[in-house]
């Protein structure tokens, strides 16, 4: 008799290599959890690397609101040349020599892309203009705009400024930087933004991604060590790591389970999503607050 090959429910932490799309890495998860159920919370570039959070089969539940967490990047900018995709895989569209920027002007240019701002998207990227993706606009040639968007940049801070030779032979400087962000923020138009305000254009050559959420690339495995051991954190671990915890007692873990909408704790109020636990630990739903009730956002229980 052949053993019933069962897939773990759970969250798994990509270390994702570059040169892959978020697509690629889903449909490799595929093959190795052997199920069609995987979806990954939120994008990143073909050329970045490092944590993307993937859900196999009732984690998927919990992806659209992880997506929504802060993130955390390195990368390095670099000043004195611009692409047309904002980053080192676009054709080039200027070189500047940037070798007499100096150090207070890049943390000037770096305070005013700091906290509360509007940003205007890479033209490549996945956002939708009127239903049809930004970057098959770009690549048919298409003359657009982008609407600016409000997003959070709460840390944007320079590790190191090295001198570097563009392969124009252009002098070029190439910022090493850390960025804490809320979700849709793009590195790559504050690598251009910075550039731009600093008048010799700006791009991005290198990024990595170290947190989503609350999880870090410290808890990420690569491809090939998820081949030879799938480690998937259990939906409610994962949940609770996530999100606010609300343990319920056995009769409200009931009447919530029968779809009742239970009244919430103040506590809850303004929260967003909650996980709800039952006294066995076990995760009954992702809830949020309305009207001071527990309006049921995901069901697991």
């Amino acid at each position: 008799m052949t053993e019933k090959h069962t897939t773990p429910d759970g969250l798994v932490i990509v270390d994702k290599p570059s040169g892959f799309t978020s697509h690629d890495v889903v449909a490799k998860m595929r093959g190795i959890a052997r199920t069609r159920r995987v979806g990954h919370a939120g994008t990143l570039d073909p050329m970045a690397t490092g944590v993307l959070v993937l859900g196999v089969e009732r984690a998927t539940k919990l992806l659209g609101h992880l997506a929504l967490t802060e993130k955390e990047y390195l990368g390095t900018i670099r000043l004195g040349q611009t692409t047309l995709t904002d980053d080192a895989e676009g054709e080039i569209t200027g070189s500047q020599d940037a070798s007499k920027v100096t150090r207070e002007a890049i943390d000037a240019g770096i305070a005013e892309l700091s906290g509360d701002i509007m940003q205007v998207p890479s033209k490549v990227s996945a956002i939708k203009i009127k239903g049809v993706r930004s970057y098959k606009r770009a690549r048919e040639g298409e003359d657009f705009e982008i609407p600016a968007r409000p997003v959070t940049v709460s840390s944007f801070t320079v590790y190191d400024v090295r001198d570097a030779v563009a392969d124009d032979g252009t002098p070029v400087l190439d910022l090493v930087v850390s960025v804490t962000c809320s979700s849709g923020t793009y590195i790559r138009a504050l690598a251009r933004d910075l550039g731009a305000g600093l008048g010799v254009g700006g791009l991005l050559t290198a990024l990595r991604r170290t947190r989503v959420g609350p999880y870090k690339l410290d808890g990420a495995r690569t491809l090939d060590q998820l081949q030879q051991e799938l480690t998937v954190m259990p939906v409610a671990d994962a949940a609770a790591a996530a999100f606010p915890r609300w343990d319920v007692d056995a009769k409200r873990a009931r009447l919530l389970t029968n779809g009742v909408r239970l009244e919430m704790p103040e506590e809850y109020t303004g929260a967003g999503a909650v996980a709800v636990f039952d006294p066995g630990g076990r995760l009954l739903a992702l809830v949020e607050e309305h009207k001071g009730k527990a309006k049921s956002l995901a069901v697991f229980g």
